[in-house]
């Protein structure tokens, strides 16, 4: 068993080659039908502005199916220069497919997540013309499935070392559940445990989780660190880059996330900064 179906959300920004590119490395390595889907523009970036009524003024169809043809010819062109199959009906295989025609609204999208095993979305960022981290926040909250967040470059591999950052959480269980077809695929699997900095809630220790893991069959190892002087997050993304991890598991918003946008926290540290793909749910 692994992550067979996989949606892959495709809109025109910096980033979407990187994530077109890492949704098709995925299939190659997990043998996964992808489809894609186009994306609806963000609203207050296209509308114009009704200046009688004070009211957005609907965009012309003609315009949506244009940038909806333009999603498609991304998605497809990335797809034929990963040398992946258009999808028969058995869907066996790295394939592909793209059914919808129009545009996707954010609320669409995350209901359509739910069929799917995981769902790709590039890191979000403040600048340039960026992915949108409401999408991805729409997804993670209502879909009820896991995400795979790609970094700004192309990963040379997905989910040979992966490090589970542990923090006790509920969350963080409920990820590493549904990361159990990867984890059970990996070459070293590694549980991590950041001590304070804000880190951790009361729970089973990452050694018990590691236990048990290899009870499934998975050669888990645990690590806990001292966060000092640093936040969760950063140590997080330190000591996973220094254990060559190409897959980190985490768990979102353990605390809630108007704290972490007032305060901050480690999932908003990582969805900010990771160079690493990163495997989440809520």
């Amino acid at each position: 068993m692994t992550m067979k179906t996989v949606l892959v959300p495709t809109e025109k920004h910096d980033c979407i080659d990187v994530v077109l590119e890492t949704a098709a490395l995925f299939a190659q390595q997990f043998g996964s039908y992808l489809e894609g889907v186009p994306l609806r523009p963000a609203y207050t970036e296209f509308a114009a502005i009704d200046v009688y009524a004070g009211a957005p003024l609907p965009r012309p169809h003609s315009e949506d199916r244009e940038l909806a043809q333009e999603a498609r010819g991304l998605f497809e062109a990335a797809m034929q220069r990963a040398q992946i199959s258009r999808a028969g009906p058995d869907r066996q295989g790295p394939s592909f497919g793209w059914k919808e025609s129009e545009l996707m609204s954010e609320g669409h999208l995350a209901s359509i997540a739910r069929v799917f095993d995981l769902t790709v979305f590039g890191r979000p960022s403040a600048t340039g013309i960026a992915p949108r981290m409401s999408s991805l926040e729409a997804t993670l909250f209502e879909s009820g499935r896991p995400i795979l967040i790609v970094p700004p470059r192309v990963p040379k591999s997905i989910g040979q070392t992966m490090v589970i950052a542990w923090n006790r959480s509920t969350e963080t269980a409920n990820t590493t559940a549904h990361a159990m077809p990867l984890l059970a695929r990996a070459k070293r699997v590694v549980v991590l445990t950041v001590e304070g900095g804000g880190g951790t809630v009361p729970g089973p220790s990452g050694r018990l989780l590691a236990e048990n893991l290899q009870s499934n069959g998975i050669a888990a190892e645990d690590l806990t660190v001292q966060a000092g002087k640093r936040g969760a997050g950063e140590v997080i993304l330190s000591e996973a880059s220094k254990l060559g991890c190409d897959l980190l598991v985490k768990g979102a918003y353990t605390q809630s996330r108007l704290r972490q946008m007032i305060f901050g926290g480690a999932t908003s540290h990582i969805l900010s900064a990771t160079e690493l793909p990163v495997f989440m749910t809520h």
